[in-house]
């Protein structure tokens, strides 16, 4: 249970980051390429649905996973 909370605290933490902020020009005031290319992209439709899609299948993952039984004094039956 307590491996959870830490995951789903991780997830928030991660959720809650801002990405850094390019500058909009450098020293000689023209675009760089890269920032050229950015500003192309954040026009571009978002890829939230597939992200959320993908967060759906690793919550799905965690399904997977059998309980154990295991005391710590046996190895695990197969």
């Amino acid at each position: 249970m307590r491996n959870r909370w830490r995951f789903a605290l991780l997830v928030a933490a991660a959720l809650a980051g801002a990405p850094a902020a390019a500058q909009a020009q450098n020293d000689t005031g023209l675009k760089t390429e890269t920032q050229e290319r950015l500003a192309a992209a954040n026009k571009a439709p978002s890829d939230l649905i597939w992200n959320l899609l993908g967060l759906l299948g690793l919550f799905g993952l965690a399904g997977v996973w059998r309980p154990s039984d295991n005391d710590g004094y046996t190895g695990d039956p197969i």
